[in-house]
């Protein structure tokens, strides 16, 4: 699995492929989708099989200012697209430079000089293009026009609903991991290299691996039931705190996993924690003792929630 520059000329092994573009955040069921029915083709053809995403996201180079709201980060991304059979990810550098190709100079320049795409497989709703010049159907005209085919795959629905990454989000943020797992078929997770932090955990028996939110997105505060994945591939289940710790001064927002019956030094190591399941809001203690009274308590509701 090859990650590269989308600005760039792919290397002429890769060129020739089928494309599934799109940005492709959390990778959902539909992104799967659309993926799945790229690597589907390219089997079939006997060409590669590549999928194109955008980095920073669209929304952040419009809105800079816009709360975090990533579900995946690229490296994650990288790792799920090879999974599902991808051979090379081409990451598009969402820029000014990007945001101004019209719908015409995106797929020359992009799709055909840097890629030579011999096909392309999007979601219907997909645009692209300055202003959102470009949508399926151009991009079919502009296929038909430059010798490439287009193919588009509808919407996944789940309950009655169509899956999508708001709705993934609107989960997270109502304290639903398990909701938002079945739309992206595996549990959300957050990915950080583990810093030193104050150590008060160790002091009460419950040492924490805190990991920095970046640019994912906030879900509800709380305590969660997780499981964490270590660079060697090992898992560990634990609680963990999502939050600002109103307990202690001065408020800092982190994710604290605490990994049951593990010893070792997670330092500067980079873990990625599952949040499996909500077990209750964050809350302020007036004690220590309380704490570690009520941390005991969610420790136990986690084992028996993992081990279910």
């Amino acid at each position: 699995m090859e990650r590269l520059d989308g600005g760039s000329v792919v290397p002429p092994e890769l060129r020739g492929g089928i494309v599934a573009l799109g940005n492709f955040d959390g990778f959902h069921m539909g992104h799967q989708a659309v993926v799945g029915r790229a690597v589907e083709r390219a089997r079939a053809e006997g060409r590669p099989a590549l999928v194109a995403t955008f980095d920073p996201h669209p929304v952040r180079h419009f809105k800079p200012d816009a709360p975090p709201f990533r579900l995946t980060t690229l490296d994650q991304r990288e790792r799920l697209f090879g999974a599902a059979g991808a051979d090379a990810m081409i990451v598009f550098r969402f820029d000014a430079e990007l945001a101004g190709l019209t719908a015409l100079e995106f797929v020359a320049d992009r799709l055909l000089d840097k890629i030579g795409v011999a096909g392309v497989v999007t979601g219907m709703d997909f645009t692209f293009g300055k202003a959102r010049g470009g949508n399926v159907d151009i991009l079919a005209d502009l296929g038909a026009k430059n010798g490439f085919s287009v193919d588009t795959v509808a919407p996944v629905a789940l309950d009655g609903e169509e899956v999508s990454s708001s709705r993934i989000r609107d989960l997270l943020v109502g304290s639903d991991p398990r909701g938002a797992a079945r739309l992206l078929t595996r549990p959300f997770a957050i990915e950080g290299v583990v810093q030193h932090g104050d150590k008060r955990g160790r002091t009460i028996g419950y040492p924490t691996a805190n990991v920095d939110l970046g640019n994912y997105l906030r879900p509800a505060y709380g305590i969660y039931a997780v499981r964490g994945r270590l660079p060697d591939g090992r898992l560990l289940e634990g609680a963990a705190n999502l939050g600002v710790r109103p307990t202690f001064d001065p408020p800092r927002e982190l994710l604290e996993p605490y990994f049951f019956d593990f010893t070792g030094d997670l330092y500067n190591q980079c873990v990625e924690v599952e949040l499996i399941d909500f077990l209750r809001p964050e809350a302020r203690f007036d004690s220590l003792e309380a704490l570690t009274t009520q941390m005991d308590k969610d420790c136990a509701k986690a084992r028996a929630l993992l081990a279910s």
